[in-house]
């Protein structure tokens, strides 16, 4: 059994992706962690926010976090994945560490 860290991927969505292809993406990904071995799966809507900055030629962007428990390659065929999707537009993936797991001296 290989241990799996609790990591966090946000990714923002290009503004006029249709609600119907922002729900299959979402599906997708949360296929894609499932077959790979990813647990614990946690998908939320953000919703719609202006960005810091425009990206491209957008000003605003769909916002969709996802939090999960997988090993690190995982991690790497979930960006190259969103990398190549013309629908995101940014993509940050964290590793959450849990407060029982860090030690203090």
């Amino acid at each position: 059994m290989t241990f799996l860290n609790s990591y966090e991927t946000i990714y923002v969505l290009k503004p006029d992706v249709t609600e119907n292809s922002n729900l299959s993406l979402v599906n997708y990904y949360k296929t894609l962690l499932k077959e790979k071995g990813a647990n614990n799966i946690v998908v939320q809507h953000r919703g719609r926010r202006h960005l810091s900055y425009n990206i491209t030629q957008y000003y605003d962007g769909i916002y969709v976090q996802m939090n999960y428990k997988a090993s690190g390659d995982l991690v790497s065929v979930l960006e190259k994945s969103m990398r190549f999707n013309e629908n995101i537009i940014r993509y940050l993936t964290i590793k959450n560490y849990d407060v029982e797991s860090i030690s203090v001296y």
